[in-house]
């Protein structure tokens, strides 16, 4: 995109009308010299000498007051200019009133164009690289968008298919009671599954929109909360779960709060070895940090483990029970509170993640 810029179109304007102040006069002059010598004489008076008694009015006003005559003459002149201002100003404004048909156009069929306005300095080249950089942010979100929504699909179908599999085969013939009861316990599971994964639907969806309250919660005493309630699956798994937890005191929504260091937990409990760890700790900063043994995470796949449907293993259906949507849950919390989420290899076998949270004690204090 090369276009001309509105700030140097503005500059000679300006010019112009400096120019034109200084010979507005000048002008107004010859246009008083003209009426003087080609108008009707019906206030003509002798240099240095007053209107007679026969004069009119009119003509004694000028002979007292001779700025009337500049004003008179100056109008017209400032008229003109008037009259020629909207089309400069318009046509100042062009190079961004022809952006506005490229911009239209735009939508979810050509996410992919961009102006391209160069490496200029100009204000016009500053808003063509700060629209496509906007474009940039807007194509990722949507593809973002369109592969969660297929990624969604998909998890959804899968069950589906196996629970009419499950029902075709109840409804083929005779079945004895065993039999029965096995296609009950799979029909079980899997209708479990699909609560999971709309449970995680929506909660991705609540905490997406943001915070309707705020309130201070002791961040402490919810993960406290939360270990407790997962101590006894933790204990059959073979996992040692260890805390360090110091008062914080955090602004958010409690239900929130609790999913998300849940998930956490979960996660950390869900992909570890039946001899493994888990340590949990509250600070000023991180907030939390969870840190769990397992398999060794490569550094490179750390990001993809926070978007919706992806697993370290590259399986979309994972037996483990979760829906996939654990971490991404997380980060979507996290955001809702103003805060940072962050995950890292711990160097040898499983993986820490940090969650950063806005301090509420010195606008609150303590509860």
């Amino acid at each position: 995109m090369s276009t001309p810029s509105p700030a140097r179109r503005i500059l000679l304007l300006c010019a112009i009308l400096l120019v034109a102040a200084q010979v507005a006069p000048t002008l107004a002059g010859y246009l008083l010299t003209l009426w003087r010598e080609l108008g009707p004489s019906w206030c003509h008076v002798e240099m240095l000498r007053a209107p007679g008694a026969d004069a009119s009015s009119l003509c004694v006003q000028i002979y007292r007051r001779p700025s009337i005559v500049t004003v008179l003459t100056l109008t017209p002149v400032l008229l003109a200019f008037l009259a020629v201002c909207p089309f400069a100003v318009r046509w100042c404004l062009r190079p961004v009133r022809d952006l506005v048909p490229v911009i239209a156009n735009v939508g979810p069929q050509n996410l992919g164009h961009r102006l391209r306005p160069g490496a200029g300095g100009d204000e016009l080249a500053l808003l063509g690289r700060t629209i496509d950089d906007m474009m940039d942010r807007i194509a990722v979100g949507y593809e973002a968008q369109r592969r969660f929504a297929a990624d969604a699909s998909h998890e959804l179908r899968t069950p589906l298919a196996v629970q009419r599999t499950l029902i075709e085969v109840g409804l083929a013939g005779a079945r004895t009671e065993d039999q029965l009861a096995l296609l009950t316990a799979q029909l079980l599971e899997t209708n479990e599954r699909n609560e999971r994964l709309i449970e995680g639907l929506l909660v991705l969806a609540e905490s997406d929109r943001g915070l309707l309250a705020r309130t201070p919660l002791r961040l402490d005493h919810i993960v406290a909360e939360v270990l407790d309630a997962h101590r006894a699956r933790a204990t059959e798994a073979g996992i040692t779960i260890t805390s360090t937890l110091r008062p914080r005191l955090v602004l958010g929504e409690r239900v929130l709060l609790e999913r998300l260091v849940s998930n956490l937990v979960q996660n950390a409990v869900r992909y570890n070895r039946p001899d493994g760890t888990i340590d949990v700790r509250v600070d000023a900063d991180p907030a939390l940090i969870v840190t769990n043994t397992g398999d060794d995470v490569p550094p490179d796949a750390v990001p993809a483990l926070f978007e919706p449907f992806r697993r370290l293993s590259g399986a979309r259906i994972h037996h483990g029970g979760g829906a996939g949507l654990g971490l991404a849950i997380t980060r979507s919390i996290t955001r809702a509170h103003d805060g940072f989420i962050a995950a890292s290899s711990t160097g040898h076998d499983g993986l820490r993640v940090q969650v950063s949270l806005p301090d509420a004690e010195g606008a609150y204090g303590h509860p």
